[in-house]
């Protein structure tokens, strides 16, 4: 059985954004988040998020995450 190949996989380019809406789905939340490419981040730091409408700051690149319904 062979397994995927992750350098393969699409990913998109870490905080090259300074906000993201992420849902329910995307927790716990880290950035970088999964799916996007590692190899010019930061070390992946968890974030804590409160309830719908809450939002979190990334301490390494700034980046605001936003949880939305």
């Amino acid at each position: 059985m062979s397994r995927p190949n992750p350098a393969a996989a699409k990913t998109i380019p870490a905080n090259a954004e300074n906000r993201y809406e992420v849902t329910r789905a995307d927790l716990p939340l880290s950035c970088p988040m999964p799916g996007m490419s590692l190899w010019n981040s930061h070390p992946k730091v968890y974030l804590p998020i409160e309830d719908e409408g809450g939002h979190s700051v990334c301490p390494y690149c700034g980046a605001q995450y936003v949880l939305k319904s």
